[in-house]
């Protein structure tokens, strides 16, 4: 092994990963970013499996870091965190690959690797240290044309055919360097790759959904995170808020602020009291306005009985329930809890297991001091002008079976509402944006997106951008938004791709177990 050449091709994969991620425009490259790692790896076949892993971490380090270095913005200890294991779990990928190569060979160790890639992606939708933002799917964000098909096959159809494009290009690159005959695979590598991207643009080209329009205000107050948002009370919010809706144009209107807008907390006991409601009730009536909002939500309690793996305990006998929320101001009063949260910063993972262990070590990651609490179902709030919408909040937004569920429970509406303002003007904020287009594709739904500090935008059912606010800049979206009753088929099957390669993955796996024991005997 020449470690020169072997760290050359490791960090060329890489650094084509990085820079073809969302937002750095080379998204083209993602169909061969895996071939110098493979070359690596093929080519030293009698190497240590743990020495060929360590060149893939290298691989995956860097794509992660040119990616998500910007979550130092937030907190260094998460992004360290972050990148560190996110790097390790895709380099155990390889190596359990490694062991599956060398024992059944070549065609079954890439549907391995390939079912591997795509079960990972899923457990990292799903387990408590969930980092999703690097699924090879979201690649395609900022190219909606060449992705209609994912109203079919979701995100993970896009990482199947990125994996199966990069080996069948590892192939076509062999045969060059060998000046074997080629011809046939690059007929099959332009077929994989333009197929779907043809069939793709008939589809943006004739999509047609028939739909009713409602007029949306989404807000952008502009308020900085980190020195001002808990400055400012609610009270303050709330005569803000008013003030826009003075102007004859924001009246009669469905009104987006975005996540945690309300801020000083609210019990939710007593909510349908509050001073807070009572004023936004007056609003409502006032200017004929619906308003869906962040707040932040709480209830104290001292019966034991009651107590939540996430509740956080203030002194004896007494527990605290908190929780980032969605309110919607309508004839009546329907409450949203957040329920995918941000790992270290709104809960700690596997609390039962670490908080013995690590005590508030994992709420160190630039976090808050509690853990937030959750709900398990997905709430869809219900306009008296026939509009359901669905209130995702932040990092939701990149869950596509998660955002389909709220479309199974009748949503029409998608609206996102979130604060971007932690990772400064860096490329986090445009990747959760551009990631949002993903959703309006798989689910055929319009979406309204109120962020604190931008981007706040308006996206239509083909994915494409049709009104923004920019990134730093206080305003408003004045437009009337499409809503239809479409059920994709991603919608109705969520993420089969995933279960297909999981029974794969379990009969190569079954298979090579028992050609392990058949030598061993």
């Amino acid at each position: 092994m020449n470690y020169r050449n072997s760290f050359f091709l490791s960090i060329l994969s890489g650094l084509m990963l990085g820079i073809s991620w969302p937002t750095y425009g080379f998204y083209f490259l993602i169909f061969i970013a895996f071939t110098p790692l493979i070359h690596l790896i093929k080519s030293n076949k009698t190497e240590n499996n743990f020495k060929l892993t360590f060149f893939s971490f290298v691989t995956f380090l860097v794509w992660n870091i040119i990616t998500t270095h910007w979550l130092y913005h937030a907190t260094l200890t998460g992004m360290l965190f972050a990148i560190i294991v996110n790097s390790f779990l895709m380099s155990s990928i390889v190596l359990i690959s490694l062991f599956i190569w060398k024992r059944l060979g070549n065609k079954l160790s890439i549907i391995f690797f390939i079912s591997l890639w795509i079960c990972f992606e899923k457990f990292h939708l799903n387990w408590d240290f969930s980092w999703p933002w690097l699924n090879l799917g979201n690649v395609f964000s900022e190219n909606i044309k060449i992705i209609q098909w994912y109203e079919y096959t979701g995100v993970f159809g896009g990482s199947l055919w990125i994996l199966i494009s990069n080996f069948v290009s590892y192939n076509l690159q062999k045969k060059l360097i060998d000046n074997n005959n080629y011809k046939s695979d690059i007929i099959y590598l332009s077929a994989i790759i333009l197929i779907p991207i043809i069939v793709s643009l008939i589809i943006f080209t004739n999509i047609e959904i028939e739909e009713k329009e409602i007029k949306s205000v989404i807000i952008q107050p502009n308020i900085d995170p980190y020195n001002e948002k808990y400055k400012r009370s609610d009270e303050q919010n709330v005569k803000y808020l008013e003030s826009l809706l003075h102007d004859e144009k924001n009246r009669n209107s469905l009104v987006i602020l975005p996540e945690t807008y309300f801020s000083d907390g609210s019990l939710i006991s007593s909510l349908n009291y509050s001073s807070l409601i009572n004023k936004l009730n007056r609003i409502k009536d006032k200017y004929d306005t619906e308003i869906l909002a962040g707040i932040e939500l709480y209830e104290v309690f001292n019966d034991p009985n009651k107590v939540k793996s996430y509740s956080n305990k203030i002194e004896n006998n007494r527990w605290l329930d908190l929780f980032n929320a969605s309110i919607f101001i309508s004839d009546e009063i329907d409450i949203y809890k957040k329920s995918k949260l941000v790992v270290g910063i709104e809960k700690m993972p596997y609390k039962s297991f670490l908080e013995p262990l690590l005590g508030s070590l994992l709420m160190d990651f630039g976090g808050l001091s509690y853990s937030r609490g959750y709900q398990q179902h997905r709430t869809v709030f219900k306009s008296k002008k026939g509009t359901n919408i669905a209130p995702i909040i932040c990092y939701e937004s990149i869950y596509g079976e998660y955002v389909s569920d709220y479309v199974r429970n009748g949503a029409n509406l998608l609206a996102i509402v979130t604060n971007d303002g932690w990772w400064n003007n860096t490329e986090g904020h445009k990747q959760h944006l551009s990631y949002a287009r993903l959703r309006s594709i798989e689910t055929r739904k319009n979406i309204v997106r109120s962020a604190n500090t931008g981007i706040s935008s308006v996206i239509n059912y083909r994915g494409e951008i049709v009104k923004t606010i920019g990134y730093e800049k206080e305003g408003l979206i004045n437009y009337n938004v499409g809503v239809n009753n479409t059920i994709t088929f991603y919608s109705m099957y969520g993420d089969y791709i995933y279960r297909l390669c999981l029974f794969f993955l379990i009969i190569i796996s079954a298979f090579y177990c028992a050609n392990y024991l058949k030598e061993k005997k």
